[in-house]
């Protein structure tokens, strides 16, 4: 359903969303540790996920990336729109161009409620939920 971009970059911001208060940034070595992925394909993750205001990058020696005030509060949904852009919460199951309740493929009326009930969960879920449920150890990032 999501990218494999989509996919670390959620797992990016969550990873830094756990961090203690204090050292929140971390280098792109260990985030791609942290959440098992390429590094350099991350580095191309990360770069966009600052374009867009939801990191910070910091160079230097004490460098590295943290979560953005506006990050720290922002829902899954603009992560993935930020990536993937909208064709997961608007589009069709079956990749038609032109599909709607006029003119339905046929899964269109089935997977209108699963994506309808997605995106209503990535709208009302924020990174702190999503670390919140790390920190409890109730969920993971990787195996």
């Amino acid at each position: 359903m999501f990218s494999k971009a989509c996919k670390y970059a959620i797992n990016s911001m969550i990873f830094l969303a756990t961090l203690p208060e204090g050292e929140e940034r971390v280098g792109l070595k260990e985030i791609a540790i942290a959440i098992n992925s390429p590094e350099a394909f991350t580095a191309k993750i990360l770069q966009t996920l600052v374009r867009e205001n939801l990191l910070i990058s910091i160079k230097g020696p004490n460098g590295g990336f943290q979560i953005s005030e506006s990050g720290k509060k922002v829902p899954l949904h603009r992560v993935v729109q930020v990536i993937d852009g909208d064709s997961v919460f608007t589009g069709c199951a079956l990749g038609l161009q032109e599909c709607s309740e006029k003119r339905p493929c046929a899964v269109h009326h089935k997977f209108k409620a699963i994506r309808d009930h997605l995106t209503g969960m990535m709208m009302t879920t924020t990174l702190a939920d999503m670390a919140n449920g790390i920190r409890q150890g109730v969920s993971y990032l990787k195996y």
